[in-house]
């Protein structure tokens, strides 16, 4: 099997592509996988250091829409696993363009390559914050999609693209949805890394309104399972909600990151609050357990821990871009 990673430099595309290739998902034994990426300010190759001599590896620089670029990677391809996107809120509330143009855009490039060249199969990878905010219960696949954010909207906008393809045109796409996730080689301007390592150096961190807002928990390893598993055995025209089963209040996170690396409260500073900002997200993974046979594995604190041991014992990996990025 050949298959073509979009956004293979990031932090979950590159666990994904980590994983396969070291054999780790059924199915996916002894597969070659292209990656592309544009290598922006997230994408970054020493993601993929572990696995770079690896000869069933090849790394692409490029942009997902770039149509010509796609009509040279497509043949032979068995499988596209699309996970190139833009994704922070607080960018896309500051300049939604770029999340327009990656992430629609992009998209529509990718599905028409992919019928252009009669591609065998497509999985779309999404977020659950295309459901919008849920006070209480979980969304199932069916719940309408409510985005409240200029980036969860793209990612709305980019998941009908693919269910389209599939309605009008036959294409062997499915569509992932996941929770938040965590894990090592996460990009220092989300909340675990940037809380984690602005400890690390005895940096206050900055906290949203009252930290009231509620998250799932996702590892990127489970999440990453779960894709192989939507891609080995998943339906096409299908969506699947993938969740970790832990859910937290930001401030509950917090407590927990201020006890991992020895501080207390004074090392919060509370900020306004985030335009549009969701209160609550929780998936219900019913689907995907029953269809496909997932459940999380990694319990939330062992996760955790590993985690923030990872970025003590990888401080080369991670002062470069929060330097280059002025991220505190």
């Amino acid at each position: 099997m050949k298959i073509l990673v979009t956004g293979g430099a990031g932090f979950i595309g590159s666990n994904f592509v980590r994983r396969t290739l070291q054999d780790a998902y059924p199915g996916l034994e002894g597969a070659d996988v292209v990656v592309l990426d544009a290598l922006t300010y997230s994408g970054n190759l020493e993601n993929l250091a572990p696995v770079a001599d690896s000869p069933r590896y090849t790394f692409v620089k490029g942009d997902i829409r770039d149509g010509a670029l796609l009509d040279t990677l497509f043949p032979g391809l068995d499988a596209v696993v699309h996970f190139a996107a833009e994704s922070h809120v607080d960018r896309s509330v500051r300049d939604a363009s770029i999340f327009v143009e990656t992430n629609v855009l992009g998209t529509q490039q990718l599905l028409d390559a992919a019928l252009r060249h009669d591609l065998p199969r497509f999985v779309h990878v999404s977020t659950d914050e295309v459901y919008g905010s849920i006070a209480e219960g979980s969304w199932n696949e069916e719940r309408a999609l409510e985005p409240n954010s200029p980036y969860s909207a793209s990612k709305a906008g980019s998941d009908l693209l693919a269910r389209s393809y599939h309605r009008t045109h036959g294409l062997n796409v499915s569509i992932t949805r996941c929770s938040n996730n965590y894990g090592p080689y996460h990009f220092p301007e989300k909340v675990i890394p940037l809380f984690v390592t602005n400890l690390i150096d005895d940096l206050h961190v900055p906290l949203y309104g009252e930290g009231n807002n509620i998250r799932d928990w996702l590892h990127v390893d489970d999440h990453t399972r779960a894709i192989a598993m939507v891609l080995t055995k998943g339906r096409p025209g299908e969506i699947y909600n993938i969740g970790g089963g832990t859910e937290l209040t930001n401030k509950e996170l917090t407590e927990m990151l201020l006890e991992s690396a020895g501080k207390d409260w004074s090392y919060v500073d509370r900020v306004a609050d985030r335009l549009g900002h969701d209160l609550r997200y929780s998936v219900d993974i019913s689907k995907i357990q029953a269809e496909l046979g997932y459940s999380p594995q990694v319990p939330f604190e062992q996760g955790l821990a590993d985690v923030v041991q990872w970025y003590r014992d990888n401080r080369t990996w991670w002062e470069p871009l929060k330097a280059r990025a002025a991220l505190s």
